[in-house]
């Protein structure tokens, strides 16, 4: 934000055997940082609806919106608000659909979607809605195992697909190497392949019509031309 940079930090709480604090971090120097706002303390206080067993949730991706932070939680179902002064509130809540990436368009927050286990192509969406929403619009179905959406060059709108969840593994497990893709959306509502064999995918970035995606395993792919249809090489 600004020359400022946040971090998010999951899975490091007492309830999954860590000593730290889930929560948005502050970057104020190369070895220095300020917790900002304690997300895990405000799930154990305020538990979710849907089934859980991780008490401070699985944080999942943050965007910056209107001066406070969205913040989604893959494992408690639900999306906050978050400021800089450390208040957390919900803003809107899910029953077991897996919200994962953010992007903010104005007033419209963009969400996807990876969907409940097996996660079926079906259930992966890209959803849209307002702060003062109780309920999400869809905008696209129909990819595996979504964990970003992000807006390119010309306002198009693109989601990150993880790729094939193997049957039978445990819940929160990363899809199968090499079958990921980078997905565009269609008016009618599904999407186009730009880019697949994507290496266990997790996010994106879009400078000018290239998009940065990284991997689970610790790879930064770059695809060139990803806003001048109809495809984009990887490199």
């Amino acid at each position: 934000m600004g020359s400022t940079a946040y971090v998010l930090v999951t899975l490091v709480g007492p309830d999954v055997g860590g000593s730290d604090i889930v929560g948005i971090y502050r970057v104020d120097g190369p070895h220095t940082f300020t917790v900002i706002a304690d997300i895990g303390a405000f799930a154990l206080s305020h538990p979710p609806k849907p089934a859980f067993f991780i008490p401070t949730g699985v944080q999942y991706a943050l965007d910056f919106y209107h001066g406070a932070f969205m913040v989604t939680d893959g494992h408690h179902n639900r999306v906050y608000r978050v400021t800089l002064d450390g208040q957390i509130s919900e803003v809107i809540a899910f029953d077991d659909i897996v919200p994962t990436g953010l992007a903010v368009h104005g007033n419209t927050v963009y969400m996807a979607e990876a969907g409940p286990i097996p996660h079926l192509p079906q259930n992966g969406k890209v959803v849209s809605f307002e702060p003062k929403s109780p309920t999400a619009t869809q905008v696209a179905a129909g990819g595996r195992l979504l964990v970003d959406v992000e807006f390119a060059r010309g306002h198009t709108l693109y989601a990150l697909a993880q790729g094939v969840w193997p049957l039978g593994n445990p819940e929160g497990s990363p899809a199968l190497p090499n079958t990921g893709s980078l997905l565009r959306v269609n008016p009618d509502g599904t999407f186009t392949t730009v880019t697949e064999g994507l290496n266990q995918p997790t996010s994106v970035e879009f400078i000018g019509d290239t998009a940065y995606v990284v991997g689970l395993p610790g790879e930064i792919w770059k695809i060139k031309g990803v806003s001048s249809p109809p495809h984009g090489g990887a490199r």
